[in-house]
């Protein structure tokens, strides 16, 4: 175990062992040692200033020591409620989405079941609903046919006016220059 010593020039050597400065869960109980503890640092001295100043000593150090004590319980008291308000905190979170994980999936099998009964049913007109649909795009992709031959016409004679144009623009140029000189 480790000890304390208290040092002092008047009193003889005094070895404390941590068990007998630990402190107490009650208030009391750690009250009456630490009297105990002055009294006997106290006793076994003479009673001049000196033996006064190691008790203020002696009695400041143990009051520092059970202050931090406690301060240190309280702050592993309030990081175990953290600790256990956090737990509940998650456990309350997942309840909730489990439970919506389990509507979802009620939703989802509703949703199937919908989804298979359609598509029977639809089986049934789909025989006459895809002829009609087939009809329609045939007659549209006629009508497209037809107006790009029309416009492939129209492509080929301006084509060769195009041309009949720059020929005769040429044939300008020809005698225009034949002219000037």
């Amino acid at each position: 175990m480790s000890s304390l010593l208290s040092h002092n020039k008047d009193q003889p050597h005094i070895k404390k062992t941590l068990s007998d400065s630990a402190p107490t869960s009650s208030t009391a109980t750690s009250r009456s040692l630490r009297h105990e503890r002055l009294s006997r640092l106290s006793s076994s001295g003479s009673s001049d200033v000196s033996s006064d100043t190691a008790t203020n000593h002696a009695e400041s150090y143990f009051l520092r020591r059970e202050n931090r004590l406690s301060a240190r319980k309280k702050a592993e008291e309030e990081t175990q409620n953290d600790y256990k308000k956090m737990y509940e905190k998650a456990l309350s979170s997942n309840q909730r989405l489990k439970s919506r994980l389990e509507t979802s999936k009620q939703e989802l099998v509703m949703i199937q079941d919908q989804l298979q009964r359609a598509q029977k049913g639809n089986l049934r007109d789909c025989g006459s609903t895809m002829l009609e649909a087939e009809k329609k795009e045939n007659v549209n992709l006629k009508k497209e046919i037809t107006d790009m031959e029309e416009q492939l016409k129209v492509k080929a004679e301006l084509k060769m006016e195009n041309q009949r144009l720059k020929d005769e623009n040429g044939a300008l140029i020809r005698v225009i220059t034949k002219l000037s000189k």
